[in-house]
């Protein structure tokens, strides 16, 4: 995210400073997928575009997926989003994180108000005197009118800060891979309920599928002992074979899912952005898309600031940004907690009210409709760089 927001700013003609502990990963072989994908929304996609950067991503992979079918493994019901439903060309794109690190990274390398800095990382903070004050590992000092803290979710900034973080472990761990499936996924993403955690099948534009499976912490034990032949008969059987056998199975990564919220977004001269400030469940893909809401948030408040000739750090123009942010994160973190819930549970009653919840969402029409657009970031209170498409100067 500090390569994304500080495109923005170098954009609106900032001088900007992005310290980076390692460049991203720059030549992959082109069959190989990312273990880590996201699913862009068009709100996301629009931001990537105003940046600058979407048609460098295009060149290296986005997949489009222009159907969405999900469905509960404990009963009957189901549903089916399709972009031309509502006239869109597709529901998001499938992207590999590695890709959009790489785009944002190069295109703030032309930013001429922006400087990249690395490798290297802070070290000490100081957000007591008039100005910030860093001092970085390699022994260079930065002052700056605002420090924003964009490093994921283990943020050191965020910890240097004081700003103490609420959350939870959950009961679950996350499988990851890339497989290749014996029918071509058809540029659907396929989502499945099952009473241990939802197992998804993202689609990329080879003909693989990007595998999400969050299921319980023995039962992804046991999973991840099997070998290859073992594990793709089992991830068949748990998909309901929904696109024939799987013929091949990628190197396979776990990893401990948990929700948290930073307790604050802002101090003095401080902003969390992305991860830095919020975790969530990876069942619906919103990380990376919360993340750019919030980048884009924080150009439209400073940008404003600067109109106005207000202090960029100042508490008076920082908890703008907190006040558009939290409250929408918040929402999304409730949402996909209570999804996590609702769907991960053997409990009857709760499994008559999802499928039948499911049933009558699928069939509900304008109801639907409007639930995808506001998904897509088509509808709803949107920043600049998400709301409208310009050229990119």
């Amino acid at each position: 995210m500090g390569s994304a927001l500080g495109c923005a700013l170098a954009q609106q003609g900032f001088r900007v400073v992005v310290i980076e502990l390692r460049e991203p990963a720059s030549d992959w072989p082109p069959d190989e997928v990312d273990l880590r994908v996201s699913a862009l929304t068009r709100a996301s996609q629009r931001i990537l575009e105003n940046l600058g950067v979407w048609g460098a991503m295009a060149e290296m992979r986005v997949s489009p997926y222009r159907k969405m079918f999900v469905w509960d493994a404990t009963g009957s019901g189901s549903i089916c989003f399709d972009a031309a439903d509502i006239g869109e060309p597709d529901l998001g794109h499938i992207v590999e994180n590695r890709v959009i690190q790489l785009a944002l990274w190069r295109q703030l390398g032309k930013e001429e108000n922006a400087l990249r800095i690395c490798p290297d990382q802070v070290e000490r903070m100081d957000l007591s005197a008039h100005r910030p004050h860093l001092v970085l590992k390699s022994g260079q000092q930065i002052q700056t009118d605002l420090v924003v803290g964009a490093e994921g979710a283990r943020s050191p900034v965020r910890e240097m800060a004081g700003i103490s973080s609420s959350g939870w472990a959950y009961d679950q761990s996350a499988i990851v891979a890339t497989v290749w499936p014996q029918r071509h996924h058809g540029e659907a993403a396929r989502q499945r309920f099952l009473p241990t955690g939802p197992l998804a099948l993202l689609p990329i534009d080879n003909g693989c599928c990007s595998l999400v499976w969050s299921t319980s912490m023995p039962e992804a034990e046991r999973l991840m002992a099997l070998d290859e032949q073992s594990f793709a008969h089992e991830l068949a059987e748990a998909s309901q074979q929904v696109l024939g056998a799987i013929e091949r199975i990628g190197p396979r990564a776990v990893f401990p899912l948990r929700l948290r919220h930073a307790d604050r977004y802002v101090l003095p001269g401080l902003a969390l952005v992305g991860d830095a400030a919020h975790g969530i469940h990876p069942l619906a893909g919103q990380g990376v898309n919360l993340g750019l809401l919030d980048i884009a948030a924080l150009a439209d408040v400073l940008g404003a600031a600067r109109k106005q000739d207000r202090d960029l750090g100042s508490m008076a123009t920082l908890r703008r940004y907190e006040r558009v942010r939290k409250g929408g994160n918040l929402e999304m973190l409730a949402a996909m907690d209570l999804f996590k819930r609702l769907f991960s549970n053997r409990i009857a009653p709760l499994s008559l009210a999802r499928n039948l919840g499911l049933r009558l969402a699928d069939v509900s029409g304008p109801l639907k409709q409007m639930l995808v657009r506001r998904a897509m970031g088509l509808s709803g209170e949107l920043p600049t760089l998400a709301r409208q498409r310009f050229e990119h100067p």
